[in-house]
């Protein structure tokens, strides 16, 4: 395999599949064509299959474990989401805010490496980062 060649999807595990998948449609704008059942495929501009969602009763049974669910916020990954620019960091920052979004560590900030960025927790504690690299 060369890495150069393969794309790579981001899946999420959800406990509760409606609460997952409303909160990445309806509050942080993916499109979804998701039809109530175990899995979730979202539009983004990364293609097919970047960012999709399973539920987590379904795929441990899939794997013969046992169900274990998550609490408080993962600290195992996060999935950035990559914003034109600085000023789009703030706006949807703004955004966020308005809707009683939870904010781990608060406001956006910049960093001497260059990257603006905030992280928001998902409504089963996913950490995403949203942020971008360009002032302009």
């Amino acid at each position: 395999m060369n890495g150069k060649d393969v794309r790579v999807g981001a899946c999420l595990l959800a406990g509760n599949m409606d609460s997952m998948v409303r909160f990445y449609r309806d509050t942080l704008g993916f499109d979804t064509q998701w039809n109530g059942g175990d899995f979730a495929e979202f539009e983004t501009a990364s293609g097919e299959l970047s960012l999709f969602m399973y539920s987590r009763k379904a795929f441990v049974q899939a794997i013969g474990e046992s169900y274990v669910p998550p609490k408080g916020i993962n600290q195992t990954f996060e999935i950035a989401l990559w914003l034109p620019c600085y000023a789009d960091v703030d706006a949807e920052y703004e955004r966020l805010l308005k809707l009683g979004v939870q904010f781990p560590t608060g406001e956006p900030i910049t960093f001497s490496f260059g990257i603006r960025n905030f992280y928001v927790a998902d409504p089963e504690g996913n950490l995403l980062e949203i942020g971008s690299t360009s002032e302009t």
